[in-house]
């Protein structure tokens, strides 16, 4: 979307919004496309009912917002609807009330700047070998992103090799670099990490070496200078109309320090990767099959490449949305239990095939924002307060690279010993009640044992990810989380549909994984079903509850990854966190 049409997007309601005007919105049961208006209160606290959800998500997803990109009107008035609604839950701000925070004036926004890059590539992107010469048309075999913060991101005459995964591991023995002189260079390099054997790496579980974001960042630290990932929809867990919507327009940062940084970030298809190694006489089928091995090197390819991308810079700013039930216990009411669901979507972007620019994000995320408003008015009606206090976390700029989680894990409101878990909702489940319980997170933590008594109190059994292939750990914002030590899980839709309805609930999932990830179409719709988002909040309020009145705090299996952080949080415990 370039930024004529950007600019040209709806104006905002015609008016000026206010908090009374949104909460009035939030009351809102809608039309006759609404689910049933009352569904019984939890045991565990007040109601949480599919009304309330779906006013959520309505709000939230409407044209009206625009999309909810960061620091776009909709985004601002995305964090005056959740922080309203938690004013009027009677919970206190988020932000400079944690122990020790010592912050003189609480606020419900935990704000922080970013930088908006706006890239326009050329219509293609030429690739030239002794042999001839390949060009790759934008969009349709290549997206390109900057990854500096300048008016201009530059490949000059720069040879490309042929890196393998990427990825350096010594705890794996697994080193693609092998030493080898990367600077200037345009590293081409496989998606995902080595999944073959089980005793490597961790099988067809994605680890954070197989990220993208993991991708760049080693390349950077190689020197190179640029990037590009060759995508299959296998490896990456979606097709590459996600990573066209998602990448093709304005990408936002967190200010630039002193790490390394690439000068272009990209990414190809399968198919142009594979006219492009034929440049250098090889078949991309033959260097795949040499990534495989742990002896693996860098292959230069014999071909060389210039790209230019003129950037638009601006600095916005953005926030995390947060508000606290404070714990009845006077010594753990010091530890807390975080609820996180992300707040933002892409915003305004390419039209689809309808001509529809505004990419609504009502799965994802506006489900999870309705699920944690349900949650704050569950424990906000509890005749007794959890011993733990509990934080309702909002966080931005989730679709930009996690980094409102980013920065609230590098700017604690709780020092991270304090924290006693982390519970993430994102993309709730529409299509109906499900048999199972799944999230993102199983055979990590203690926290397996809260979730299966929680479930088994539904008459639900667990299961684990689905889908470890696909990373989903590291793709969302619990990672951030588990970074500091803090246990975390990500609820996910059940895959055991149960009723009459459950083949079509089971199709229309796969559906919008298919069709609507990332896309216009992600709204609301008369189809949705409410039981099993209803379900699956309930449970994340009993799992919540057990964490939060708990004697002792969650923690890592012995052996996991996050294992050694945890354990220093916990010695730290007594340090404060920053607002």
């Amino acid at each position: 979307m370039n930024r004529s049409s950007r600019s040209a997007a709806i104006p905002l309601l015609g008016c000026t919004l206010t908090v009374g005007m949104l909460l009035a919105t939030s009351a809102t049961r809608a039309d006759s496309g609404s689910p049933p208006a009352v569904v019984e209160p939890t045991p565990a606290g007040g109601p949480i009912d599919a009304a309330g959800l779906a006013a959520t998500v309505r709000f939230l997803s409407s044209d009206a917002l625009e999309g909810r990109g960061p620091g776009s009107r909709g985004d601002q008035v995305a964090r005056l609807y959740l922080s309203s609604e938690l004013e009027a839950l009677g919970l206190v701000p988020g932000v400079g009330t944690g122990a020790g925070a010592g912050s003189p004036s609480p606020t419900w926004e935990q704000s922080f700047p970013m930088v908006g890059i706006d890239s326009q590539a050329p219509a293609t992107w030429e690739f030239q070998a002794p042999g001839g010469r390949v060009a790759l048309a934008r969009r349709e075999e290549f997206i390109a992103a900057s990854g500096v913060q300048a008016a201009t991101a530059t490949i000059q005459d720069s040879e490309v090799v042929f890196v393998g995964y990427g990825i350096q591991a010594p705890e794996y023995g697994w080193d693609d670099f092998k030493g080898v002189d990367l600077r200037g260079k345009v590293l081409l390099m496989l998606n995902n990490d080595p999944d073959w054997d089980d005793a490597l790496f961790a099988g067809k579980r994605r680890l954070y070496y197989g990220r993208w974001t993991y991708k760049y960042e080693s390349a950077a630290r190689q020197g190179a200078a640029g990037a590009v990932i060759i995508h299959t929809t296998p490896s990456a867990g979606y097709p590459f109309q996600v990573v066209q919507s998602s990448w093709s327009s304005e990408q936002f940062e967190l200010p630039a320090g002193d790490e390394p940084r690439l000068q272009i970030s990209g990414w190809t298809t399968e198919g142009a990767a594979e006219k492009l190694v034929a440049l250098s006489g090889r078949k991309l089928s033959e260097l795949v099959e040499a990534a495989r091995s742990k002896s693996f090197r860098p292959v230069p390819l014999g071909i060389r490449t210039s790209l230019t991308l003129e950037n638009q810079i601006r600095k916005v700013e953005t926030a995390n949305v947060a508000g606290l039930l404070p714990g009845s216990d006077p010594v753990l009411r010091d530890e807390v239990v975080v609820y996180t669901a992300h707040h933002d979507h892409l915003g305004v972007a390419s039209p689809d095939k309808e001509g529809d620019t505004i990419y609504n994000g009502a799965l994802d995320n506006a489900t999870g924002c309705a699920q944690l408003l349900a949650l704050a008015r569950a424990f906000a009606a509890l005749p007794e307060r959890p011993r733990r206090s509990i934080l309702f976390l909002f966080v931005a700029a989730e679709e930009q690279g996690l980094l409102g989680s980013r920065h609230y894990s590098t700017h604690p409101t709780f020092a991270p010993g304090k924290m006693a878990a982390n519970i993430n909702l994102d993309s709730a489940n529409i299509y109906g009640r499900t048999r199972d319980v799944t999230y993102v997170g199983f055979g990590k933590s203690s926290l397996d044992a809260v979730v299966t008594a929680a479930a088994a109190a539904q008459g639900r059994v667990v299961h684990g990810d689905p889908a470890p292939e696909k990373g989903s750990f590291y793709r969302s914002d619990q990672f951030h989380f588990a970074r500091i030590g803090v246990p975390a899980i990500y609820l996910d839709p059940g895959t055991e549909f149960v009723g009459a309805g459950a083949p079509a609930a089971k199709a229309r999932q796969e559906a919008y994984d298919a069709t609507c990830y990332h896309q216009p179409c992600d709204e609301l719709n008369a189809d949705w079903v409410w039981d099993g988002m209803l379900e699956d909040t309930r449970l994340a309020l009993a799992i919540g509850t057990a964490i939060a009145n708990a004697d002792a705090m969650p923690t890592w299996n012995p052996g996991d990854e996050f294992e050694a952080t945890r354990e220093a949080a916990l010695a730290d415990g007594a340090g404060n966190g920053t607002p």
